[in-house]
């Protein structure tokens, strides 16, 4: 039914392009990494969009998950509901049509004083490199947007909430207040390590939310600096999910489930008090056109198995079909109809 899942997070429009190494050394980025922009990354904003065979596509890590996920559901449209901030700007106005395009009932706090947040894919190879220019996107307000009566009846109808670790560094407060409704009503709230700056930066706000969180999504680079800013004092991915599966939990009638990603390795995923590996699709090496948008595509695949109340298998197998499409196409981009079975 309409507005079953709900995310909230930083919509962004991606400029993406193919880069070289020298690309990467001269803006100091890595191959494989996604971090916010600072004063010295302002010039490569100018310069991808020079590039050739620039595209754009609308992005933002939770604003990907939910339009896969209604992607994958198909009908009716308006499962998935959206919040986030945008400028009332070009770009801003593309976000709203892409996100209608998906069917998916996106509700933006609309401000004019910062424009839309963009973010840079820098590809090179099948690795990806994303500078995040939030602008817009940082300026969430909770008193102005999610605490609205009509705002907060959509977040009311929802069964499963879904957000990017990435916007804890916009809104905690509004992470908590839907954190702490889903666990009051007994509801699934699903959580995303999302990148290694957000366990070593922002562990504070992390670890606030952390005892809400029944789902918790990461790859293999964000499980290990995870562990390591926890003090876990282990390398091994199964170990970790299961020592992350016991941090302190406010609802216990939900025991937490931890998923881990490791690229074309096994996803790693806590069943019960043991931890399960699950073997990704097969993939030619030649039709990977790039990586960008593969987490965030298999949580959308996964959270659409988990709307319609299925198990954790079926879960995890929805959410690898759903990487396995986006990584054949140029950012998170997806063709008419899926064929999951």
């Amino acid at each position: 039914i309409e507005n079953t899942l709900f995310g909230m997070g930083n919509p962004l429009l991606d400029i993406s392009a193919v880069v070289d190494k020298d690309f990467l050394d001269k803006f100091g980025l890595k191959p494989n990494d996604q971090i916010l922009a600072e004063e010295k990354h302002k010039p490569l904003f100018e310069e991808i969009a020079k590039k050739s065979k620039v595209e754009y596509h609308a992005g933002g890590s939770t604003q990907n998950s939910v339009k896969i996920a209604q992607w994958m559901i198909q009908k009716p449209h308006k499962v998935a509901t959206f919040f986030g901030c945008i400028g009332t700007d070009g770009f801003g106005e593309i976000l709203k049509k892409k996100a209608e395009e998906a069917n998916v009932d996106a509700h933006y706090y609309e401000q004019n004083e910062e424009p839309t947040g963009t973010c840079a894919a820098c590809i090179t190879g099948d690795n990806r490199s994303l500078v995040a220019n939030l602008a817009a996107a940082n300026c969430y307000k909770k008193e102005k947007h999610l605490d609205l009566d009509s705002n907060w009846e959509l977040v009311k109808k929802a069964k499963v909430y879904y957000i990017a670790g990435f916007f804890l560094t916009v809104s905690p407060e509004s992470i908590l207040q839907v954190a702490q409704h889903a666990s009051d009503k007994d509801k699934i709230f699903c959580l995303n390590l999302s990148a290694p700056f957000i366990s070593q930066f922002f562990k504070e706000q992390l670890m606030k939310v952390m005892p809400y969180v029944d789902i918790l999504f990461g790859n293999e680079t964000e499980a290990a600096t995870f562990a390591k800013e926890l003090s876990f004092e282990m390398d091994d991915i199964a170990e970790i999910a299961k020592k992350t599966q016991e941090l302190p939990k406010v609802n216990t009638k939900r025991q937490r489930v931890v998923v881990f990603t490791q690229g074309k390795d096994d996803t790693v995923a806590t069943v019960g008090g043991k931890v399960t590996a699950f073997p990704v699709m097969d993939i030619d090496q030649n039709d990977i056109v790039d990586t960008n948008g593969a987490g965030d595509a298999f949580v959308g695949g996964f959270l659409s198995a988990l709307v319609k109340e299925q198990g954790l298998e079926e879960c995890i197998r929805a959410g690898h079909y759903a990487a396995n499409v986006i990584i054949r196409r140029v950012g998170c981009t997806f063709p008419e109809k899926p064929e999951f079975q």
